[in-house]
């Protein structure tokens, strides 16, 4: 049973929940119950870190129980994923449409799963000068860093390239006169706008976001959001 505090970790156990089925890992489905956490009973003192203050004991057991060789025999080398693997793989996975239309506000379906553009300087982000990182709307993989953003003259966040280049995925688009380069998240494959080759130099690209497809870190909230490995991208260009 999976206990949540809010809709967001519900969410997250209905996503992780979905994933795993659909990885077809076990041959029946899994059916784990989610439910409203309501109570909590704690345990005597003596079950409190019961593995490091009686850990013979617990690696007895451990083994004994077969607990170990189930998992190695069901997961295989997917058991000694690093932490960055799995949040590529689980935390940054996108949602169902259902979840997805109650999650965004009507722009932002249309710009992520439709591929609209909403409309240049009336969007939330095209002026935004605060310090801080930029992650997609729909998983919260992180995307751009305001390090990178300025001032195009467009009417929507621009910025000269990615702050993480494997959570962008780029492709053709033919739906204007010329065309151009589309540019999607890799995970939730959300579209984000365009990059073009008028940018400044060093890189002389163009990423042309819309503000509907991203959600903005500040950076004083980076660490609590989960995004902490991303701050000595501030302190090194601050000089700290």
């Amino acid at each position: 049973m999976i206990f949540y505090h809010s809709e967001e970790q519900k969410e997250q156990a209905e996503r992780s929940r979905q994933l795993l089925n659909e990885s077809k890992r076990y041959p029946a489905p899994v059916t784990t119950e989610i439910r409203k956490f309501e109570n909590f009973y704690p345990a005597e003192e003596y079950h409190q870190d019961y593995y490091k203050k009686n850990s013979v004991r617990y690696k007895y057991y451990r083994f004994r129980s077969g607990r170990d060789q189930y998992l190695e025999k069901i997961w295989g080398e997917d058991l000694h994923l690093t932490v960055g693997q799995e949040k590529s793989s689980a935390q940054y996975s996108k949602p169902t449409d259902e979840v997805l239309r109650k999650k965004l506000t009507p722009l932002q379906y249309q710009v992520t799963q439709e591929e609209a553009t909403e409309p240049p300087f009336k969007n939330t982000y095209w002026d935004e000068k605060r310090d801080g990182i930029y992650v997609d709307v729909v998983t919260g993989e992180p995307l751009f860093s305001s390090k990178d953003k300025y001032d195009s003259g467009t009417g929507w966040p621009s910025f000269s390239r990615p702050l993480v280049a494997g959570n962008i995925a780029e492709k053709k688009d033919f739906m204007a006169i010329l065309p151009r380069t589309e540019v999607r998240s890799q995970h939730a494959d959300s579209h984000l706008g365009h990059v073009f080759t008028d940018g400044p130099m060093p890189t002389g690209l163009r990423y042309c976001m819309n503000s509907a497809a991203l959600r903005f870190i500040p950076v004083e909230e980076m660490e609590e959001a989960g995004y902490g490995k991303y701050l000595v991208e501030f302190q090194t260009k601050n000089g700290k």
